[in-house]
C-alpha cells in the first residue's frame, strides 16, 4: 500500500512540473488518503502482533 502512495506522489510531482494543476492536486489527495490508510493498518498490525499467544 505504501508503494501505491509513493506512486501517486510521483505522479503528482510530475504533473505539477508539467503544469497539470488539477491532476497534480487529485493525485496528491489520493496519495495522502492511501498513506493515512497505510499508517492505520500498520499500527493495527503492530498492536495485533504484540498480543501474547494463548
Amino acid at each position: 500500500m505504501l508503494s501505491w502512495a509513493i506512486t501517486f506522489l510521483i505522479i503528482a510531482i510530475i504533473a505539477a512540473v508539467l503544469g497539470f494543476g488539477g491532476i497534480a492536486g487529485t493525485a496528491t489527495g489520493i496519495a495522502k488518503i492511501i498513506f493515512v490508510v497505510f499508517l492505520i493498518m500498520f499500527v493495527i498490525s503492530l498492536i495485533v502482533g504484540r498480543r501474547p499467544p494463548r
